[in-house]
């Protein structure tokens, strides 16, 4: 994976070592774009060994990667949603962590907490978790509010704080939690401001029949009772390729007209018929990130506005609110979204 690492006579990324710039062709980083792209494609059919009927998730669980975000997996028990992450961290040769989360799990089970040495007669601090490069959050929504809330430091600044010190955990850092539906028994609801930090919310559904069909043929040939197999999958990339890919994707040129129709989407929510709760600022990011994701996963030298649209509804489903009188018809966040996607104006380049 050492060749598509940044180029450090290019223009196009930054230096991977403090060495003096000097001006190279372009042709360079396009290059190192096509490279990346093909590994993130080889990472793709990796995963889609372990996970059958799910390619649009695996895509958005990979742009999320590309783009340095976290990401939220809703779905029935039994999809897949945790074999999903498993399978993404035997093809990634960093640091892995799985917190199940569980009605008695404590804040301090997250992050760590400062215990007490009989031999020193000092409080060390002891490490917990979440410093890791990628975090499984498994079944989040099963602990209360307080637990939640424990990730809210790491997701976003990427430090945890211990007894007055602020600890730096692992880089490239990636949060993919599971949820059940919330209407299930058992449930808490995720703080709006937790919701507000994963870059996606991915729904996963049912199968398709030929899909199950193969699932089940595939599952039954396996020792593992119920489970697919993920020692198979092939480790493709360790952490520093991981930061090489997300610096090649933050560089892909996009075009202004582009970067404002991002913007007009997310503030197209605020008010927008049938919404009560537009999405902040971090949409707009998240919008401009998830597409420059998008493009390089696709081998594009640049960002078009499918590639925003393609990522719009997991960018946008958990920061809006249907208003009262919607929900109480019944009608789903999605369907409002992709109205507003319809008639909010793409440029056309």
């Amino acid at each position: 994976m050492s060749d598509i690492s940044p180029d450090t006579h290019s223009d196009e990324t930054a230096a991977a070592e403090p060495l003096t710039p000097a001006p190279a062709p372009v042709s360079n980083a396009a290059q190192q774009r096509q490279r990346a792209s093909q590994l993130a494609q080889a990472l793709r059919v990796e995963l889609g060994k372990a996970l059958i009927g799910q390619q649009a998730v695996i895509d958005d669980v990979l742009t999320a990667l590309l783009a340095g975000g976290h990401v939220l997996i809703e779905g029935v028990p039994g999809l897949g949603k945790t074999l999903l992450v498993r399978a993404l961290a035997r093809c990634f040769g960093g640091e892995f962590a799985r917190i199940q989360f569980t009605p008695d799990l404590m804040p301090s089970d997250v992050t760590g907490h400062a215990v007490y040495d009989l031999q020193s007669e000092q409080f060390k601090l002891r490490k917990g978790p979440v410093f890791t490069n990628l975090l499984l959050a498994d079944e989040i929504n099963r602990a209360p509010a307080k637990t939640q809330a424990a990730l809210l430091e790491v997701m976003q600044e990427r430090q945890v704080t211990l007894e007055g010190r602020a600890l730096a955990v692992p880089l490239p850092f990636m949060v993919l939690a599971t949820q059940n539906p919330i209407e299930q028994e058992g449930t808490y609801p995720l703080p709006e401001a937790e919701l507000d930090r994963f870059m996606l919310k991915l729904r996963m559904e049912y199968p398709q029949q030929d899909e199950e069909l193969n699932m089940v043929r595939q599952v039954t040939r396996s020792p593992r009772a119920d489970m697919l197999e993920v020692s198979p999958l092939r480790t493709l990339l360790q952490a520093k390729d991981v930061a090489a890919l997300q610096k090649i994707a933050a560089d892909l040129p996009i075009d202004e007209q582009v970067l404002d129709y991002a913007v007009r989407l997310a503030r197209a929510t605020r008010s927008w018929p049938g919404l009560a709760i537009g999405a902040g600022p971090r949409a707009s990011i998240a919008l401009v990130r998830g597409a420059r994701a998008r493009a390089l996963l696709r081998g594009g030298d640049f960002v078009v506005p499918d590639d925003v649209k393609g990522c719009a509804l997991a960018v946008l489903r958990h920061r809006v609110r249907l208003a009262p009188e919607l929900d109480i018809e019944g009608l789903a966040v999605d369907q409002v979204l992709r109205q507003l996607l319809d008639q909010v104006p793409a440029p056309r380049l």
